[in-house]
């Protein structure tokens, strides 16, 4: 049988005893949705939050104003603030964000349709990554959301996010 992503990551923080939480914008709770869909999520997933606006950023997860004015939501230094703020805010053990252009508007010189970036915190390090996607919008998120999976299942195998 094959297991889902999300349930190999819940088995990987279940047997290691550390707790989740999620920041999500472009993604509007893919991601959580994903990781509750697995039964016990509870044991590892404190919860997300959906930042949509820029003043969801500051309000609820402390990003700074002068960040998103600077690199706008899309860019590593967001993603990074929004993982940081998740993982302060629910007292977790690592974190995931991710921010991106979903479609089919909201290019910007330099961040076409699809820009996506997927920031990972813990105590050990941050770790960030930019990805291009070219789908609709439904894809665009679907496949957000999958590369932030991937990149929080990454870290927990031990492989490098280093790139």
């Amino acid at each position: 049988m094959n297991v889902s992503l999300e349930a190999q990551i819940g088995e990987l923080l279940q047997a290691r005893g550390l707790k989740l939480a999620l920041a999500e914008s472009c993604t509007g709770g893919l991601i959580g949705n994903r990781i509750t869909d697995v039964p016990g999520s509870s044991a590892y997933f404190l919860g997300g939050v959906i930042s949509y606006a820029y003043e969801a950023k500051v309000a609820l997860l402390g990003v700074q104003w002068e960040t998103l004015n600077s690199n706008g939501a899309v860019s590593r230094e967001v993603v990074l603030e929004m993982a940081h703020g998740a993982r302060k805010a629910l007292n977790a053990d690592i974190a995931v964000s991710v921010s991106g252009i979903a479609g089919p508007g909201g290019a910007m010189p330099g961040k076409p349709v699809g820009t996506t970036w997927v920031g990972l915190t813990t105590n050990e390090g941050e770790w960030a990554r930019v990805f291009q996607f070219s789908g609709d919008r439904a894809q665009n998120k679907s496949q957000a959301a999958e590369a932030a999976l991937q990149l929080l299942f990454d870290h927990l195998q031990g492989l490098s996010l280093a790139g």
